[in-house]
């Protein structure tokens, strides 16, 4: 495993996002398109290789975790401007990470 430094990890913006709109990708076999509130700090569109595990409107009111200041990335499918936080491996399936209650839209993480 490759380590950082502090000065690395402070570089990211880890913020809690509410995911307000979920829809499946239309000819695209992993992905769906979320819609993320984060609070004051405004709405991001976020593409999640997360289709074969999640229905899209179970995902819907979820609170996320999510990297804010990933730079944002054309896809096929339209913008990418974020990425939410999973756990996952080879022998079993992809586990969205959830802040605990009580966290709100646009809260940092550290």
């Amino acid at each position: 495993m490759d380590e950082i430094d502090i000065n690395d990890f402070l570089k990211i913006d880890l913020r809690v996002a509410k995911i307000e709109e979920a829809e499946a990708v239309e000819d695209a076999d992993k992905l769906i398109k979320l819609i993320l509130d984060l609070g004051s700090e405004g709405k991001k569109q976020v593409f999640a290789g997360i289709k074969k595990f999640y229905e899209p409107k179970n995902l819907v009111g979820k609170l996320v975790v999510c990297v804010a200041n990933l730079k944002s990335r054309e896809m096929r499918f339209g913008t990418s401007e974020g990425m939410i936080l999973a756990a996952s491996n080879e022998n079993s399936g992809v586990y969205i990470l959830n802040p605990d209650d009580g966290a709100e839209p646009g809260m940092k993480v550290s």
